[in-house]
């Protein structure tokens, strides 16, 4: 074999390890953490007031995790009162992981049952309303 086919192999292998890179990265799953960014941006300031809120509080908020399942009490300032809201598991890594859970109770505590294979660093997202304040809080877990 002369050097001239030599050349085209070698060229031919490279193009080759080229269009499979390519296909390989076209075929990745990529997760925006979320799809309307911007717009969440935009309201970030109340998202920082709300946080301020939480941590004018008496007592932290205290999250429990026992049997698959998260608890999450609140403090002594909201007895009484009744509070609605949202809780999300965000999981960085995978967008299907996510677990959601409106609530609205009174002197309870919130408890979110998780699933079974739900390991991994998370992120608890809870906001809820009590008295017509809003509160936001985030709380990263190891489950």
């Amino acid at each position: 074999m002369n050097w001239g086919y030599k050349i085209l192999v070698g060229y031919a292998l490279f193009v080759a390890g080229i269009l499979f890179l390519v296909f390989k990265s076209s075929t990745q799953k990529m997760d925006l953490v979320t799809t309307d960014y911007y717009a969440k941006e935009l309201k970030y300031q109340q998202k920082i007031d709300e946080l301020a809120r939480v941590n004018a509080l008496s007592e932290p908020i205290i999250c429990d995790v026992v049997n698959n399942q998260i608890t999450v009490h609140f403090p002594k300032d909201f007895i009484g009162i009744n509070i609605i809201g949202d809780a999300v598991l965000y999981c960085p890594s995978d967008e299907d992981k996510d677990i959601k859970h409106p609530f609205d109770i009174k002197d309870v505590p919130v408890v979110i049952q998780l699933r079974e294979k739900s390991h991994g660093q998370y992120e608890l997202h809870l906001s809820w309303q009590a008295n017509g304040i809003n509160y936001y809080l985030e709380k990263k877990l190891f489950l």
